[in-house]
C-alpha cells in the first residue's frame, strides 16, 4: 500500500541549501571533483484558502464537512487547525477527527500520523485510548502487523480497563499475529479471549462482535492447516487415505470453531462462519473430483474407487448446500447484508448446479421388469 502525501506542510525552510552531488565514476587515485549546487531558501505556507480562518472557524468548517461526508475537506480543515493552532482547545479533537477523515479516505499513512500524536495505549483514556485503537488499525492496513500487535498487547494487558475493551484489544492482537505469520501465537491469544468471554457471568458486558470474531479466526487457523494438506494419489492409496482422514479432521476442527462463532450470535461473523464452512466442503469436493485414482489400482479397482468417491462427493455437495441455505436464512432473518452473503448466494447456486449435473449423469438403475427375456 502506498502512503498518501500530506495535503499541507508546516511553515519552515526546506533543507535543500548546500546539497552536494559527487561523481562516482572516478578512477582509483583520481581526485573526485565536487559540484556544489545551492538553492534559495523556500518558505512553504499551509493551505492558502484556509489561511485567514481562526481555530473556531476551522473546527466548525471541519465538523460541517465531516457531517456532509466530504472527508477531503474535513481533513484539510482539521489538519490546518492541528498544525497551526497548537494551543487551541479544539486541537485534540481536530487531531482525532483528521485521523478519522483520512481513514475514511483510506489514507492510512496520514491517519497514522494524526492518531500517533494522541495515542497512549499504556495509560490513555478517552480520546487517547480510542486513538490507540485507531492507530493499531492503520498499522494493520499498512501491513505493519508487529507494530499493531505491540499497541494492542499494551491495551489488552491493562487491568484498569473494562473487560470489553481488553477483550477487543486481545482479539485484534490475535488477528494481527495471524496476519504476521504466527498462527500458534494467534491461537493462544484468541483462545484467551474466548475463555475470558465464556467465563463472564454477564455476557452483555462485552459486545458480541469480538468473541464472534475470535472464534471465527480460530476457525481460520484450522482452515489454513486444512489447506496445507495436499492430497497426492502418487503417494499411494494408504498414504492418500491417511492424508484424506487428517484433512477431514482439520475440516471438522475448523467447522467446530466456526459453529462456536455462529452461536455467539453476531450477524456479521455468523454469516462469515457459515460461508467458510460451506466453502470448505466445496473445496474438499473439488479436491476429490479432480484427484486421479491411485496408480497401483488396476482398471476394475479404479472403477470401484470412482464409484465410492462419487458417493462421498454427493454427501459433500449436499452438506455444502445445506450449510449455505441455512446461512442465507439466518442472514435474511437478522437483515445481514455483506460480501459474505453475496459469496454464499453464488456458491449455493454453483453447488446446486453441480449436484444436478451429478444426478443427471448417474447411471439409471435397470428395473427387473425391463430386463428382456432370452
Amino acid at each position: 500500500m502506498s502512503a498518501t502525501w500530506r495535503r499541507w506542510v508546516l511553515v519552515g525552510v526546506l533543507g535543500l541549501v548546500g546539497c552536494r552531488t559527487t561523481g562516482t565514476a572516478v578512477r582509483e587515485g583520481q581526485e573526485s571533483s565536487r559540484h556544489e549546487v545551492q538553492f534559495d531558501p523556500v518558505t512553504v505556507t499551509g493551505d492558502l484558502e484556509l489561511s485567514e480562518l481562526n481555530d473556531e472557524e476551522l473546527f466548525a468548517g471541519g465538523t460541517s464537512a465531516f457531517a456532509a461526508e466530504d472527508f477531503k475537506k474535513a481533513a484539510r480543515y482539521f489538519g490546518r487547525l492541528a498544525d497551526f493552532f497548537p494551543q487551541s482547545q479544539h486541537r485534540r479533537a481536530a487531531l482525532y477527527n483528521a485521523g478519522l477523515a483520512h481513514q475514511r479516505l483510506k489514507e492510512w499513512e496520514d491517519a497514522a500520523m494524526r492518531f500517533s500524536e494522541l495515542a497512549d495505549p499504556e495509560k490513555g483514556t478517552g480520546d487517547a485510548l480510542d486513538a490507540a485503537f485507531r492507530l493499531a488499525e492503520t498499522h494493520y492496513h499498512l501491513e505493519r502487523f508487529d507494530a499493531a500487535t505491540q499497541v494492542l498487547k499494551a491495551i489488552a494487558e491493562r487491568a484498569d480497563l473494562p473487560v470489553g475493551k481488553r477483550l477487543e484489544a486481545q482479539v485484534q492482537q490475535g488477528v494481527c499475529e495471524l496476519e504476521s505469520g504466527h498462527p500458534e501465537k494467534a491461537e493462544t491469544t484468541l483462545r484467551k479471549a474466548t475463555d475470558t468471554y465464556e467465563k463472564l457471568s454477564d455476557k452483555d458486558e462485552v459486545e458480541d462482535y469480538f468473541p464472534g470474531q475470535a472464534h471465527f479466526f480460530v476457525g481460520e487457523i484450522y482452515r489454513l492447516h486444512y489447506e496445507a494438506v495436499k492430497l497426492d494419489p502418487a503417494k499411494g492409496s494408504d498414504a492418500l487415505a491417511n492424508d484424506l482422514n487428517y484433512k477431514a479432521e482439520l475440516l471438522l476442527s475448523a467447522q467446530g470453531n466456526y459453529l462456536r462463532s455462529i452461536r455467539v450470535g453476531n450477524g456479521h461473523w455468523a454469516t462469515a462462519a457459515g460461508t467458510q464452512i460451506g466453502a470448505m466442503y466445496e473445496n474438499l469436493y473439488e479436491h476429490l473430483v479432480n484427484s486421479p485414482a491411485p496408480a497401483e489400482l488396476d482398471a476394475e479397482e479404479a472403477v470401484v474407487y470412482r464409484e465410492e468417491l462419487r458417493k462421498k462427493v454427493r454427501v459433500l455437495l449436499t452438506k455444502s448446500i445445506n450449510i449455505y441455505e441455512r446461512t442465507l436464512e439466518a442472514a435474511e432473518r437478522i437483515g445481514s447484508q455483506n460480501a459474505f452473503v453475496d459469496k454464499t448466494r453464488q456458491s449455493l447456486e454453483k453447488m446446486k448446479a453441480l449436484l444436478l449435473a451429478d444426478t443427471d449423469s448417474a447411471p439409471t438403475p435397470v428395473e427387473p421388469s425391463a430386463v428382456p427375456h432370452s
